[in-house]
Parts: structure tokens; C-alpha cells; sequence
């Protein structure tokens, strides 16, 4: 029986791709706060400039391709039961083949009702228009949690940490909660793997920390986990 391995991911996952987060898009955002396009209220206020950042978005997304930290990943489903909970909005975990994939703060190519939010689609193209309209004649606004809405997949992700035998952490500086907060759901006794450059402190004595991008630091972590199998 394979042994569970659990990955967390965040924005460090993505950066080899070609993604950018907000603070490094510049030009025309340099002059707006994140919550001022990122938040119900920026919704109600300006829907044209929220959904102009998201197409933006979603059009590098488009454009990028996986990264050999996320076909690093998606290769050890051989060896382990792997289930990756990302912090991440974009879908390169799944195009590099990753089968589990829980989206926290949900998905850029999707969007979804403004009136019943079980009303899901997937986009199929960048752009989000208004007068796009579900079936229910509602806007369709992006698939994302704003600043300040519940994060509903939280409580998924709570059980796939707690059954991990072996925990990865990748590219997320664990100090936005709530998701920071998953690790402390892990059992104390198992092998926790931090890559981040910038080694985010975690308080456990079972942690190795892996001082590099995700690609490099993949491979690595592909080496460590040989005595893991």
C-alpha cells in the first residue's frame, strides 16, 4: 500500500511558469490595493476593473505550461498516494498530470453564479465579459474566494493533511491564514519537506529544509524520499 504523501503549494509553485502574483504584475496595478479587485465589495463597486485583473490573469495562464517542480510532482503518484491542496488558482498541478488536486481559494479558468454559487463552469477562454450570464440569467463572476468570503474547501482539506504520512510544503511562506494554519492539522510524528528559498519556520523537529525553487527543490525531494517509500 502506497504511503500518503501530501503537498501544500502556494504562489512559489508557479513562478518558473511564468506566473505572476499581484505585487509583481505592475503597469496599470501598481496603483490599486489587492482588495480593491480581489473583494465582494470591489465586485459590487467595479465589476469592469475586477474582471479585467482576472483576464489578465487568466490569460498568462493560458499561456503557461507546467514546470518540472509540478512534473516532478505529478511523477511521484508512481511511488506514493499523492494529494496536493493548493493555494494556488491556476491549474498546472493538473496539467502536469496530477490527479488530486484541492483548489483552496478556487480556480482561474472557472467561473460561477452571482446568485447560486453551485453554478459552476469552466471558461473556454481568458476572457470574462458582463452580459455573461448563467443559466439562471445571473453575472457570472470569477471562481475565486475574494478577500474577506469563507474559504469552503478548508474543510477538506483538514482530513487530507491529517492522514498524511509524509508532508511537503512548496513555495508558500505559511504566514496566510487560514491555510498557514494546516500544517498544525499534520500528526507530530511524521516527516515534513519545506522547499522555499526563503525557508519558512515551522516549529517541528521532523522538518528538512530544501533552499530552493520548486523545480530544483523537487528533485531533490525526489532523492530525500527514496528511505520514505
Amino acid at each position: 500500500m502506497k504511503k500518503k504523501l501530501v503537498i501544500l503549494s502556494g504562489a512559489g509553485m508557479s513562478q518558473e511558469s511564468g506566473l505572476k502574483t499581484f505585487r509583481d504584475m505592475g503597469g496599470l496595478w501598481e496603483q490599486y490595493d489587492v482588495t480593491e479587485v480581489a473583494s465582494p465589495e470591489a465586485w459590487l463597486r467595479t465589476p469592469e476593473l475586477v474582471l479585467r485583473f482576472y483576464n489578465e490573469r487568466r490569460k498568462q495562464l493560458w499561456e503557461a505550461k507546467p514546470n518540472g517542480g509540478h512534473i516532478g510532482i505529478a511523477d511521484l503518484e508512481n511511488e506514493f498516494d499523492v494529494e496536493i491542496v493548493t493555494q494556488n488558482v491556476d491549474d498546472l498541478h493538473e496539467q502536469a498530470g496530477s490527479k488530486k488536486v484541492l483548489h483552496l481559494h478556487g480556480e482561474l479558468r472557472k467561473a460561477r453564479s452571482t446568485i447560486d454559487p453551485d453554478l459552476v463552469y469552466t471558461l473556454d477562454n481568458w476572457e470574462l465579459k458582463l452580459g455573461d450570464k448563467c443559466e439562471k440569467g445571473s453575472q457570472l463572476r470569477p471562481h475565486i474566494v475574494w478577500f474577506g468570503e469563507a474559504v469552503p474547501a478548508l474543510n477538506d482539506a483538514l482530513p487530507i493533511v491529517q492522514h498524511a504520512d509524509i508532508l511537503v510544503v512548496i513555495g508558500t511562506s505559511l504566514v496566510v491564514y487560514p491555510a498557514a494554519g494546516l500544517v498544525n492539522y499534520a500528526k507530530p510524528e511524521i516527516p515534513i519537506f519545506v522547499i522555499d528559498p526563503g525557508r519558512p519556520q515551522l516549529f517541528s523537529k521532523n522538518v528538512t529544509y530544501i533552499q530552493e525553487k520548486a523545480g530544483k527543490g523537487v528533485e531533490i525531494l525526489k532523492s530525500e524520499l527514496e528511505k520514505w517509500k
